[in-house]
């Protein structure tokens, strides 16, 4: 039987970032593999690293020490755009604060990567997409226009237009109501039911966590079984 390589393997990660008091340990040995499909939640309390775990197993940030592999690419060996070339249409991130470009409508936000990526129905896409996360009758509205859990299905729709193989979010429901959140956390499960997506998820939300398939508490800089 052939072993499934990993889509995201980090091996003894430490990050070490400077502060006025000094250099601060904030990974100090972490390590993790997901596999293609796989769900995982991160949870740990505030200030443990989660996000920072994030945002160096997406190549947004480089680690002190250890190696990060994606989709089976060494990250130290590209500089800053051939790790934003590895992403594109294979990694896609969520974060709490949505990050939709605010000039843009909600289908030109959903649309943009699509045409990053030379997809010549991207607008017919992106129109697609926001009617499978409800908000069709939304796609002409701006972010100021939409409330917090509309803006969140629209980053959400956006993130999974284009296939990726694997999602990062970083606490997807950190800046919604307890019955919006609800909404949003059925929403994207079902969606990476249906494109097949594996998932890496930071939250502080236990009812989220529990949907995944393994849980890991960052403790200590570290990542340990939950």
């Amino acid at each position: 039987m052939t072993k499934t390589s990993p889509l995201l393997d980090l091996d003894e990660v430490a990050l070490t970032l400077p502060s006025t008091a000094g250099p601060v340990e904030i990974l100090r040995g972490a390590s993790l593999a997901v596999a293609p499909g796989e769900r995982v939640a991160i949870v740990g309390p505030s200030g443990s690293g989660k996000s920072s775990l994030i945002s160096v197993a997406a190549g947004l940030e480089r680690p002190t020490a250890g190696r990060v592999r994606l989709f089976g690419q060494d990250l130290s060996a590209l500089d800053e755009d051939g790790r934003a070339r590895l992403r594109r249409g294979r990694a896609a991130l969520v974060f709490q604060a949505f990050h939709l470009l605010p000039n843009m409508t909600a289908e030109e936000n959903v649309a943009a990567p699509l045409e990053i990526a030379g997809r010549p129905d991207a607008a017919e896409a992106a129109r697609d997409w926001l009617g499978r996360v409800g908000l069709g009758h939304r796609r002409g509205h701006y972010p100021h226009q939409l409330s917090g859990g509309e803006q969140q299905r629209t980053a959400l729709a956006r993130a999974l237009a284009v296939r990726p193989g694997l999602l990062f979010a970083d606490e997807p429901t950190g800046n919604l109501d307890e019955r919006t959140a609800a909404e949003v956390a059925r929403l994207m499960f079902e969606l990476l039911a249906e494109t097949g997506a594996a998932l890496v998820m930071v939250t502080h939300d236990s009812s989220l966590a529990a949907r995944a398939d393994r849980r890991l508490l960052m403790q200590g800089g570290r990542l340990q079984a939950a």
